[in-house]
This record gives C-alpha cells, structure tokens and sequence, in this order.
C-alpha cells in the first residue's frame, strides 16, 4: 500500500479535464471554488471549445498546459476517461481525481471502462479517486485546495474527515461549519478504485496538524489491512466512526443461531477490532469530534462539575452517570479553599454551584481548585451568560484553565452567541468544546472517557494451542466434502471439538434401536437421546430430542417412536444427561473478507427470547475472549450473584479461543454452534452442537 499522497493532497497546481463556461456545472464548480477558497497554485481549465473560464485561461488538452500538473480533475464522459487518464501520464501528473459516474457501479461496460483506465493509470504511477466522487479539500492555509464540487468552505482546523458516500460526508462537514469548527482535510473517494479509505486513513493519522478523524464507509475492501493500520492510527489520535446498515437483516436464510442473530455488524465488530470509536448518530459523532480534537484525553471517568444554573446540572448528571461515570464528592480540604473563595450563597459540593452571581475570580478559583483535586479526571462546565455578570472575563478564566492543564474541559454554554460573540469568540479561541444543551456535552465527554478506555485496554494475546488434531479434523472435513455434504453429522461434530480439546458431554452414536440400548447401557443411566439428520436443524421443536431416559425399556420406546416419527433414515445421538446448569452458547459464522464472527452468550431458548449476546472477530484474545463474557446483561449471573457461585470464566475463555483457532485453521467452517453449553460448578461443557461447512 502506498500511503504518500501528497500530490492528492498537497497539490501545487491543479487542471480539470472537462472544464464548462456553464454556471452550474461540475467543470465550472470546481473551478470556482478553486478560486473562492484561494488555491495556492495555478489552475488550468481543460476544454477545447472556449478560451477562458472564470477568467483563466483555457487549454484544448492537458498536454497544451505550459506547467507541471501534480493533480488533475476528470469531469467529462465515462467513454472518454481512459485516454485522458493516458494524456495525463504523458504530462506527469501524479494524481486524478474522476468526479464522472458511470463505471464499475453501472455494470459490465462501465467495469470494462474502470479497468481500463486504471491499467493505464498504473502504467504511469497515477493515483485515482473515484470514479463517482467529490474529491478533496485541504485547509491549509499555505494550500488551500477545494478540489471538490461541494458548497462549504471549511475554516482551518483539526479534524479530518473521510467519507465513502459523499452526501454523508457533506453533512458531517456542515455540521462542523454551523458550529463554526474548523477543519484540515476531506475526502470522498466515491467507488474507491485505487485509493482506498484505508490509505487515506493512514494519511490523515500520520498528519501532525489532525487530532481526531471522521470515517464514514459502507464497506471495506481488505478488512485485515484496515484493522492492521486504523490499530496503528488509532494508537496516535481518535478515529469516530458511524455505520450504515446496522439492522439489515443476513442474505440468506440461517441454519444456525449465529446466522441469524450476527446480521450485518461485521464493520461494526470491524472498528471495534480496530479501537474506533463508533456512534449510532452523526449529532453525537461530530459532538465527540469536536471535544476529541480540542481536549486532551481523560485518565478515568470521574468528572468534577461546575455551574452557574441549578437545573442543567442535574440533567448533565443524568446523563453522565448513565454513560458510566462517577461524580466524586469534593475533598475535605477542597471544601474549606471555596468556602473562602465562593460567594455566601454558593454550594460547595459537587456539583459546585457558584450561582449565576459569579464573577470571573470566583471561576478562577472554582476552576483551579476542581482541576486541583486528584480524584477528578476531566471537569464539565454549565456556564449560562448573566447580562449582570463579566462573561468576557469569566470565558478567559476558563480559557485559561483549559490551557494550563491536562484534565479535559467541556462546556455546556447557555447563551444567545451573536450577542454575546466576545464571549463566544474568547471561548473558540480557547479552543473550549461548547455545547448547546447539558445532555450533550456530557455525551461528548463521555466519548473522551471511552476513547481512554479503548487506548489504555490490555491488548491480549492469541493463543496457539498445541495439543489439538488438525489432521483428525481436516479428514472429516475432506470426507463431508467428497459427498458434497454442508451439514456435518453429529458424530463428526463431537469428533472435531474433541479433536480440539472442546468439552463434550460423554456420547455414543448409534444406527439402530438396539444400538441405542447398548450405547446408553456403556455411558450408564441416566442418558439423553436426540435424532441426528441433516434434514432436522431444530430437533426439540421436531420432537427430536428426550432427555433423563432412566432404563432401556425407555431408551429402546424412545427410539422406536422417534423412528416413527421422524423416518427410518435417522441416526441416534446417545449422550449422558448431565445436570442442568446455567446455558451458554458460543459460535462461530464466516464473513467474506473478514474471516469469523465468534459469538458468546446465554444460550438454550434464552439465545433466541433475550438475544443477550456479544461478538468479535476471529483470533480472540484472552482479553477479547473476557470482554464478551462481561459486556453481555447477564454478566454479573455469570460472575456470580447473591452468593450463587459463577461459572468458570477461566474455562469458557478457554473454549472461546479453541473454536477461534478452529474456525481459523478450518475457513471451510461457515458456522459453528454449540448451544447449549451446561456451565455447573467449575465444570462446563458443551451438550448440543452443529456445524455447517
């Protein structure tokens, strides 16, 4: 991957392919923001037809222009993209952005004409966004490139911003605008032919001047390469993401519980592997970007809070306290330097209400002391605007507070900002993240906690286990496939997880009723006897399955009437009944591109009813593996409640990373259920399982 794109970004003169004296066209656009946004470099309008647009000069071909062009625009019909990608490597230019539709998306012809003129790109070193794109822009002020038909000029700042559907991108990008933040770069890279949104995240991560970046992508070409660099990124500065499509149901039709419960969150678990910080709406995410971008980051979740107004206040701890973080009383000695410093009607507590009298020497001290005390990590700020009070002084307080230490500050600021702009401007200047209402500054605060929790979690590390069997394993999976079987037999599921060291209940299989007999007889009474067919995927609901059979008379009924019922062709499972504890499920489904999704959670009936559950992507670590056994709702059942003693963690992490290393050792698994498992005790294993190639 080749990740310099600083002719993309950096241009230092620009020419667009398809230039148009036509007010409202695409040619004439970009040119005019070219020139409104003051690019630093020349601009070369190409188009045969006409002399000049916007007062440049026009050339008949990219060829004809007297300078060196590091970047250039394609806005012309798709049939005649190839040969000007070909004219643009005769000139040297080093960089194309094709803002045309009508390629790969529409369908043969148009892939035809995409790999055409990427084979030529190729030949000359050329780096192509798009095609069916915005484009870039860059703020810096020694550049200066809106390379890009979008309408928002973007003051400097420090957030980027890469978005694979643009009309995303443009929103996100206002919204920065109308909250007056600036921002560094952007960039829509449309069908994603060459440059890819991997490449310009790691762009933007080696970029000093950004300090948190914007992702939004429908999908991911090479998953594990964007996991390997948004890790490396992501290790440096935030990375905030929203995802699309997060209710969409599977393709096809499940034959397993993960199938149907896993859905389409494979970019979600994607980022979530990668330490991106993820956001159910657009509001929030660029809320969080603007403090992430602004404030350093928090080392815990304990926030000391001031405020000049009772009630929002109360709101913002809501808020806070249902994100997970703690409001710590003051110390003791905290409490008498305010009680000094505070006016008479002051509450000197936390939250410490210096009422709307407050001036700014009362700000100063509330702030130094708050940001004094140790047990708080980041200090959040209700701040209305009394027209009986110094405001202008009170936001350089703050403004200089924020400066003069490393615990983040975040304000919810009450004010009409036109007529109160200087206090407005002194807390831009300050580079304070404001907020509208108290709910959502504390939402954003609650994003830089999380970006600590993601940036300080222990890594973790795969295991390799070495007293597995691939070979038994691999020698089944060949046979299943020779008969062109997807559904593998119970015997060769229990075979495959004993094969990997994967706890199973004691089992027998049998063909026949006296089989039956005989197999319960060597497990010993009590047993359980289930159908096994590859027709009956839910054997309970078929009837399928008896459990706590004491004798043989019953055994031998059991499988009769099964016979009956479900046809002759059935094979028996026969397992020894173990008592019931706490049912847990585990699985396994594999995503094109991504490898396998492992599942946990409650298992049994609970699986479908509570679908109370947690994902990763494989190879689980042991930190990963003990994440998703506490981020589910049942955890503390789990860790053990009211004295009932917990399963065992130890081993359940254990068989997580087993069926990890399976499924990645064995990609021809597509998914893999072991539902339940029976955790009692120290002992937990699995009675039921199915796995589908």
């Amino acid at each position: 991957m080749n990740d310099n794109l600083d002719s993309l970004f950096r241009p230092k003169a620009v020419a667009l392919i398809g230039a148009s004296a036509k007010e409202l066209s695409i040619g004439n656009v970009i040119i005019k923001n070219l020139l409104h946004y003051q690019f630093r470099g020349p601009v070369y309008p190409v188009n045969p037809k006409v002399d000049e647009i916007r007062g440049l000069k026009a050339y008949p071909s990219i060829l004809d222009v007297p300078g060196h062009v590091d970047l250039a625009h394609i806005v012309i019909p798709p049939p005649f993209v190839p040969e000007e990608v070909e004219n643009c490597g005769k000139k040297g230019v080093r960089a194309i952005i094709i803002n045309t539709a009508g390629f790969k998306e529409m369908g043969a012809e148009g892939e035809a004409l995409e790999n055409d003129f990427l084979a030529r790109a190729r030949k000359y070193g050329i780096r192509i966004v798009g095609p069916n794109c915005q484009g870039i822009i860059n703020s810096d002020p020694g550049i200066n490139a809106y390379c890009n038909f979008t309408f928002t000029y973007p003051e400097p700042g420090h957030i980027s911003v890469v978005a694979q559907s643009g009309g995303v991108g443009a929103v996100i990008m206002q919204a920065f605008y109308d909250m007056g933040i600036g921002q560094r770069m952007y960039a829509s890279n449309g069908n994603g032919s060459d440059v890819s949104i991997t490449e310009i995240l790691s762009y933007f991560g080696k970029d000093e001047e950004t300090r948190a970046i914007v992702l939004y992508a429908e999908s991911l070409d090479n998953p594990h390469e964007f996991i390997s660099v948004a890790k490396q990124v992501t290790a440096r500065k935030p990375v905030l993401a929203i995802t699309a499509g997060r209710t969409e149901k599977g393709a096809e039709a499940s034959r397993s519980h993960i199938g149907g419960l896993a859905g389409n969150i494979s970019l979600d678990l994607i980022y979530k592997k990668a330490g991106i910080l993820t956001f159910n709406s657009q509001e929030d995410l660029c809320h969080a970007a603007v403090a992430l971008s602004s404030q350093p980051v928090p080392t815990g979740n304990k926030v000391g809070i001031i405020t000049n107004t009772g009630g929002p206040s109360v709101i913002a701890i809501d808020e806070l306290v249902s994100c997970g973080l703690e409001i710590p009383p003051l110390s003791e000695e905290a409490a008498q330097i305010l009680k000094g410093t505070m006016l008479e009607s002051a509450s000197i507590r936390n939250p410490l209400d210096v009422v709307a009298t407050a001036g700014p020497a009362h700000f100063k001290s509330a702030l130094e002391v708050m940001v004094n005390e140790p047990q708080f990590d980041s200090i959040y700020l209700n701040f209305v605007t009394p027209p009986f009070v110094d405001c202008e002084n009170v936001a350089r307080e703050i403004a200089a507070a924020s400066k003069n230490t490393k615990k983040p500050i975040v304000c919810n600021y009450m004010t009409d900002k036109q007529k109160w702009g200087g206090t407005t401007k002194i807390l831009k200047d300050g580079e304070i993240p404001c907020f509208d209402f108290a709910e959502t500054a504390a939402r954003a605060l609650h994003s830089l906690v999380r970006y600590n929790n993601i940036r300080s979690a222990k890594q973790g590390s795969v295991k390799k286990f070495t007293d597995v069997n691939p070979d038994a394993v691999r020698s089944i999976l060949d046979n299943a496939r020779s008969q062109e079987r997807e559904i593998l037999t119970a015997k060769e599921v229990y075979n495959i997880l004993e094969a990997y060291r994967v706890p199973v209940a004691p089992w027998r299989v049998a063909n026949d009723v006296n089989g039956v007999v005989t197999s319960a007889g060597e497990l010993g009474y009590p047993v359980v006897i289930k159908a096994d067919s590859e027709t009956i995927i839910h054997k309970s609901d078929a009837g399928g399955v008896v459990m706590n059979i004491r004798d043989a008379k019953e055994a031998s009924a059991v499988a009769e009437a099964m016979i009956r019922n479900l046809g002759s062709g059935i094979n028996f499972l026969v397992q020894k009944f173990l008592p019931k504890g706490m049912e847990l499920i585990i699985g396994a489904k594999a995503v094109e591109g991504v490898g396998h999704i492992i599942m946990f959670g409650l298992g049994g009936i609970f699986v479908e009813v509570l679908k109370d559950i947690a994902f990763t992507i494989s190879p689980v670590s042991d930190e990963e593996a003990i994440e998703m056994i506490g981020a589910i709702k049942a955890a503390p059942l789990i860790h053990g409640y009211r004295g009932e003693k917990g399963i065992n963690k130890e081993k359940t992490v254990e068989i997580i990373r087993r069926i990890s290393m399976l499924c990645n050792d064995f990609p021809r698994i597509k998914e893999t259920d072991l539902n339940p498992l029976f955790a009692t005790g120290d002992e937990i294993c699995v009675v039921d399982a199915r796995i589908i190639l």
